[in-house]
């Protein structure tokens, strides 16, 4: 009886109230909605902090890749004594830090010296388990690796070849490592 009661004075409001309680009643809903999920899926602080990071790691990037746009196509080193163009020290190690890339060529180079990654490298159908190309800021030089494996055609063995990249081949869109002395 009292729900009735109720009921029945809510349906004789004026049509222009019910749709003003309706459109308040969903935005509470809304903003409700919206402070539950921010309780529960909310980053705050977290998120902002790894916004900022993500900010100054794309702009570490874009000045990088402005060092890596000015170079010449081309091979180029950091030693004295070529026909190449000379990397200063500043462009080696952004050279070095944007360097992802260890192509086939320079692979082959390595293998040389080391004929058990040469020989795990041809049974295995030339695949390249891991490569990494890193600054070292004790030495202030470069070094680049990679890892061969037999375990895909049943031989247990792994070998890992790394060493100072001496020469890197610029694109002009990127840069690669051209040659790495493993000895």
């Amino acid at each position: 009886m009292i729900e009735n009661k109720y009921l029945n004075k809510l349906k004789e409001l004026p049509e222009p109230v019910k749709q003003f309680g309706g459109l308040i009643s969903i935005t509470v809903l809304v903003i409700l909605s919206f402070t539950i999920l921010n309780i529960y899926w909310g980053g705050g602080d977290e998120l902002i902090r790894k916004m900022k990071i993500e900010e100054e790691r794309i702009e570490k990037e874009k000045k990088l890749n402005e060092v890596i746009s000015n170079l010449p196509s081309g091979i180029v080193v950091f030693y004295d004594g070529s026909d190449h163009y000379k990397l200063s020290k500043e462009q080696y190690e952004a050279v070095c830090k944007i360097t992802k890339l260890i192509p086939q060529r320079a692979i082959m180079a390595a293998h040389f010296l080391n004929y058990k990654a040469y020989e795990l490298y041809t049974i295995n159908g030339n695949k390249i388990n891991d490569t990494f190309v890193k600054w070292d800021k004790d030495k202030n030089k470069c070094f680049a690796g990679y890892t061969v494996s037999g375990s895909n055609v049943g031989v247990n063995e792994t070998a890992n070849v790394s060493g100072e990249v001496l020469s890197f081949l610029s694109t002009g869109i990127d840069t690669r490592v051209y040659f790495i002395k493993n000895f």
